[in-house]
């Protein structure tokens, strides 16, 4: 194994070295593959509220602003506040975590998955639960089976909101036949918003050979899956912030892919994830993605073939597929590497020169807005891109040198040391003109900034 190894398995694989670890990393495809077995969650995320929790706290506030509408009352400032404060807690927890990592390969899959299986924080109804569905449905299946993981999602309130589908009806449903009794011109109906995402974007791919109809089917096959209301609260016994209406679901057989479901209720939905997730296109579409995303913007068609081979193989199992890359001598090649998002920039920048300081937590959120990439908050359900094409146009680069300077003068003194963090990140595979620049630079904090504005740092390589 070379420098260069190590230096990958940590820069492009992970986060970004932090000081000590390129030391120790004697065998770096070990370091990694060890990676990849369940372990505890991240003690800084534990005692967040659940989606549960939040759901009734979004609740209340809601009651609240009713009542002062109608009351002409103030509006409830104390609730609001509590909830902004509650989201800001956990995405600045969420950078924490990335920084102080020691198995960064697994929170880089995950912030992977977070952008696959994209929600938005533009999107109210569904800004309070983006972070905790990252907490609840991405990580604890981020090195189990696809299927598990994709289930997970789409029945978290996040999702379900984010893509509409809780407002989803059958139109043969009870629900809806109550409603055209009511006012026929107001009835509830099918929305596919969530089911166009799960083919297109979440499991076979744009590709995959899925038509409009098997969209429709599959709207119809998850019809009732939604959240709880508050009348469900007040009638008690509430114990998931998922629920699933029967009355609000389009019963009968569906066929979607060519494949025909007969089952009933909510098990017709799983059923269809359960197959989609071992499907020949997804295995295709979401290994592809995935080398794409740890090799680079064209991955070696071998990787992908073998990944592909192994999710089949394994019925989705993504702690096979990700060793399945990472032992393929391929994906080590001269023509393996990444130019980084501003997220990669920021978490590597702080893993290699210091931590967030938590006096100032909006400090970061304001940099990666500056630089278009505001933390879950993707322009579509596709997600951000995830190419050098998009992060790398003459107004990218003056940001991110503006982004290396702030970054640099974050970091405590005690830590300034532009040529140890060079080593401690690269190694001795830095170019010799950058090695100069930070030998000539007038400080060691100017010397810093040119570290993280270096076209090196840029790349995970």
């Amino acid at each position: 194994m070379t420098r260069q190894t190590a230096v990958s398995a940590t820069n492009r694989f992970g986060l970004g070295a932090r000081p000590g670890e390129l030391a120790g990393l004697a065998d770096p495809q070990g370091w990694l593959l060890a990676q990849l077995h369940p372990g505890a969650p991240p003690a800084a995320l534990a005692g967040l509220p659940t989606s549960l929790e939040v759901l009734q706290q979004d609740i209340a506030l809601q009651q609240a602003r009713r009542e002062a509408r109608q009351n002409g009352g103030d509006k409830p400032a104390g609730l609001v506040k509590a909830l902004r404060q509650g989201q800001a807690r956990e995405l600045a927890l969420r950078h924490q975590v990335a920084v102080e990592s020691q198995a960064s390969f697994v929170e880089r899959m995950v912030r992977f998955w977070s952008n696959h299986f994209a929600v938005s924080l533009d999107k109210p109804v569904a800004a309070p639960y983006a972070a905790p569905m990252e907490r609840e449905a991405i990580r604890p299946h981020v090195i189990g089976r696809f299927g598990e993981l994709l289930l997970a999602v789409e029945t978290h309130p996040a999702m379900l909101r984010f893509l509409d589908n809780a407002r989803s009806v059958g139109a043969d449903s009870m629900v809806a036949m109550r409603a055209r009794r009511r006012n026929p011109d107001k009835a509830p109906g099918l929305n596919e918003n969530l089911a166009r995402e799960i083919l297109e974007l979440h499991t076979v791919g744009a590709n995959g050979g899925y038509t409009q109809a098997d969209v429709t089917e599959l709207a119809k096959a998850i019809t009732g899956w939604g959240v709880p209301m508050p009348q469900d609260f007040k009638r008690g016994g509430v114990q998931s912030a998922f629920v699933f209406r029967a009355n609000a679901h389009e019963g009968g057989a569906r066929t979607v892919m060519g494949k025909r479901y007969r089952q009933a209720g909510m098990d017709q939905g799983k059923a269809v994830l359960a197959q989609l997730a071992v499907h020949p296109a997804t295995a295709r579409h979401v290994s592809s993605k995935i080398a794409r995303h740890l090799i680079s913007d064209a991955p070696p068609p071998g990787v992908v073939e073998a990944m592909t081979r192994a999710w089949l193989k394994t019925d989705g199992d993504l702690a096979s597929v990700y060793a399945t890359l990472i032992r393929h001598p391929a994906a080590w090649g001269a023509q393996a590497r990444k130019f980084k998002t501003p997220d990669d920039f920021v978490v590597s920048a702080l893993r290699a020169g210091g931590r967030p300081d938590d006096r100032r937590p909006q400090a970061l959120a304001t940099l990666l807005n500056r630089m278009g990439q505001p933390t879950l908050t993707p322009r579509s359900p596709a997600g951000f891109e995830d190419d050098a094409a998009q992060w790398s146009g003459p107004d990218a680069l003056w940001k991110r040198v503006q982004s290396a300077q702030a970054l640099a003068e974050a970091v405590p003194e005690a830590l300034l040391d532009p040529l140890g963090t060079a080593q401690a990140v690269f190694a001795d595979t830095l170019d010799a003109d950058t090695l100069a620049a930070l030998r000539r630079a007038e400080s060691p904090r100017d010397g810093l900034a040119l570290l993280f504005a270096s076209p090196a740092f840029q790349w995970r390589t």
